[in-house]
Order: C-alpha cells, then sequence, then structure tokens
C-alpha cells in the first residue's frame, strides 16, 4: 500500500503470489446466496479484445522454475486477453480503461478471479496487467494461479493502460471499486461471447493498495451488483480501511515514517477529486511545499513533524477542516456489514499499514451483526514478511467456497 520504494512493493506482491501456488487447490461448491440490494441498471461495458498469446503448461512451469512445487501445480493452458470496456474518472465522465483477463483451457465451467494488484508507480506503468509484461506478476505467478483452474480478471486501475494520460486516483475507493467491477463485468461479456464456460462464482483477491480496491470491490458488489456479480468469498490483505484513523496516527508518529512519498500521493488525490485546491504549502512545510509541486514524486523526509505543515496537522488532530475530513470519511471502507465470506489478513508489526487498520475493520462489521467475517492476524509480521502468510491463508481460505 503506502511506500516509498515501490521496486520494494513490486518484490512483495510476487512474494506473496508466489506462495499461492504452493497452497490447497480451489475446492468447488454451491456459491452463497445473493445479497438483497438495489441493482445498478446494467449495459455492455466491454468495447474490445486482444488475443496476447496462448501459452502450454510447460511454458506456466518454466515462469516459476525456481519455486519448488509451483510448476507441479499447473493444470491447464492458458489463452491471455487484453480487454477494453467502459467505465467512469471519479467526476462520472465515461472513459475507456483496459485489465488483462486469463482464461485457462478448460471444458469444465470455471471460477472467476478479480485480482486486484498492489501499487505501480508511475515509472513502472508498464507493469500494468494488460500488458502481460515479461517478469510481472500476472505474467508469472498470476498467470499460473489462472492455470489452477480460475478465470482471473486483473484490471490496470484508471492511470495505467488504457488510461493511462489520467493520473491513477491512488487509494480512492469509489474508482477503484467501479474500475474493477466494470473489468469484472467486461470479462464476463468476454467470456460469453467466446463461449467460455464460467460459473456465477466471484472471487475477491488483493493485498496493499490491492487489499483496499479488494474491500472496495466486495462493498460496492454487495450494495449495487447482488444479483449479477454475487461475492462468493474475497480475501483482502493489510489495506488502509480506516483512512481518518491513518491520517491521525500518521500525525502524532514521533517514529520514522518509511511510506510518507506514498501518503504524499493519497493527498494529491483527494485535494483533486474532492476539489480542496489547497496550495501545497497548506500540507507541507519548505523546502518540500516547493519540491513537490515541482516533482511529485520526489523525496521526503520519514519523519513527519518535518515533511508536513502546521495548518493540515491542526485541521486533521483537531477535525477543523470540515471538506478535507469528509474525504477522508468518504474513504473510510471499513465500517459496514458484509454478508459474503470475508477475510482479513495483517501483520501486526506492518509499519507500513498499522494492524489496526484489519481490526477496526472486523470491529466495526461484527459489531453490525456480520456472521461470515474472519480476522486473522499474522503475528510479528510486517508489510513484506506476512505476504507470504496472507497468500497462504487466503488461497486456502477461498478455497473452501
Amino acid at each position: 500500500m503506502f511506500i516509498s520504494r515501490f521496486p520494494l512493493l513490486a518484490k512483495a506482491r510476487l512474494v506473496w503470489l508466489y506462495a499461492a501456488l504452493l497452497a490447497t487447490p480451489a475446492c468447488k461448491s454451491n456459491a452463497p446466496d445473493p445479497v438483497s440490494a438495489t441493482p445498478v441498471t446494467e449495459t455492455n461495458v466491454l468495447t474490445g479484445s486482444t488475443l496476447i498469446g496462448e501459452y502450454s503448461t510447460a511454458t506456466l512451469a518454466g515462469r516459476v522454475q525456481g519455486v519448488p512445487l509451483a510448476g507441479a501445480l499447473v493444470k491447464y493452458p492458458i489463452r491471455v486477453y487484453r480487454l477494453t470496456y467502459h467505465t467512469h474518472t471519479p467526476d462520472g465522465q465515461e472513459t475507456t480503461a483496459s485489465g488483462a483477463v486469463l482464461v485457462p483451457v478448460a471444458t469444465t465451467a470455471l471460477p472467476l478471479l478479480s485480482y486486484q494488484h498492489g501499487t505501480l508507480a508511475p515509472s513502472s506503468e508498464g507493469q500494468a496487467p494488460s500488458y502481460y509484461a515479461s517478469g510481472s506478476d500476472v505474467w508469472s505467478v498470476v498467470s499460473v494461479l489462472a492455470s489452477t483452474g480460475y478465470v482471473v480478471s486483473a484490471p490496470d486501475y484508471l492511470g495505467y493502460g488504457a488510461s493511462k494520460a489520467l493520473p491513477h486516483p491512488y487509494e480512492h475507493a469509489a474508482s477503484l471499486a467501479s474500475t474493477s467491477a466494470d473489468m469484472l463485468r467486461a470479462a464476463r461479456e468476454f467470456c460469453q461471447q467466446q463461449s467460455v464456460l464460467v460459473n456465477q462464482k466471484n472471487f475477491l483477491l488483493g493485498y496493499s493498495e490491492g487489499g483496499y480496491a479488494t474491500m472496495a470491490l466486495h462493498k460496492l458488489l454487495e450494495e449495487k451488483y447482488a444479483a449479477t456479480l454475487p461475492v462468493t468469498a474475497s480475501a483482502p490483505g493489510a489495506g488502509a480501511y480506516h483512512k481518518t484513523a491513518f491520517a491521525r496516527y500518521i500525525l502524532q508518529a514521533t517514529q520514522p515514517l518509511s511510506f510518507l512519498s506514498s501518503y504524499v500521493w493519497v493527498l494529491r488525490t483527494y485535494d483533486r477529486i474532492y476539489a480542496l485546491n489547497r496550495p501545497f504549502s497548506f500540507y507541507y512545510q519548505e523546502p518540500y511545499a516547493t519540491q513537490l509541486q515541482a516533482d511529485p514524486f520526489s523525496e521526503v523526509p520519514s519523519q513527519q513533524s518535518q515533511l508536513f505543515a502546521t495548518p493540515f496537522r491542526q485541521a486533521v488532530l483537531n477535525d477543523s477542516d470540515v471538506a478535507l475530513k469528509a474525504a477522508l470519511v468518504d474513504n473510510d471502507i471499513y465500517d459496514w456489514k458484509p454478508t459474503a465470506p470475508l477475510a482479513l489478513f495483517h501483520g501486526t508489526a506492518d509499519d507500513y499499514v498499522p494492524f489496526f487498520n484489519s481490526q477496526d475493520a472486523y470491529d466495526a462489521m461484527q459489531k453490525r451483526g456480520a456472521t461470515q467475517v474472519e480476522l486473522h492476524p499474522i503475528q510479528g509480521g510486517n508489510h513484506f514478511s506476512s505476504a507470504t502468510a496472507y497468500t497462504l491463508g487466503a488461497y486456502a481460505f477461498i478455497s473452501k467456497y
């Protein structure tokens, strides 16, 4: 999620996805009954598809040959397609987005799995799923995961692929959810067009920003797509679900915080989407206000007291800025009642996305009467070391349904 060294996050994504291939293969059982919800008006969203390639089981196994036993789990060849589809920007304008769909070459109806990727820096735009770049997580371990028996829908999100001219709405719950939901709709439309057999099961996985996107997607699907895209089970990992508490945590911190350059990205996103239009000097001290205005991804100090300006700090800690508080609250996705099974995974020593995000979500959901929510603390795990345990647990969790 929040991280100032994006290559490290890419490494973490690969670690947790490699681990998934060593987990128990998915079981097939009946999906839970859809929840009641007010549906949206359905229209076709798919605008195009391009075959990237077909890959044999031997080829897929070779991509993970350094991972013990992983290649042995390859079951089906897969075909990979780049899809384009209609979705909407945060301000409601229609646009074209893209993603990858990975289709096992099988004769039985398979479930769909929506995979929400983690943080991608603008310089890593070529690692977005629809490029299917050699060495990317979708090219390697996600492909092997698909080969075990899932049609994988992997949205690029806004700001990557077909929509790379747009700014990525980093950690903006509504647009991450809607873009991922529209990609899932496009994937099902594509399967229908191509006579790919799929059942009605929809699984959701993602870690870090992908975990936050997964939680937002689960909430949206139950609220708006309960009849057409019922959630079978989801397992978000290490997401910053409690944005208001996270902001206070940052501005009260006395210890170094290595993720502050990414939090700058979050603030810039919210300032733009919610039309706060605050000057950089509202958020940051000099010389960082001038520096970040020139280069939003430039280095910043790890001590929050050196980076953030007094007006911003007081606004958050005193709840004195109504518009700013509303933007943070709008991205809180911890306090709601899921119906489908949901498992929260999080390292208890996570120093990028503190564990309280998952604990708060679990407590709030329990208080609302959710009966199929589980909390899986990864004892002593930080944001990176927890990735393997997350995926082993998450894959085993969805395999029950």
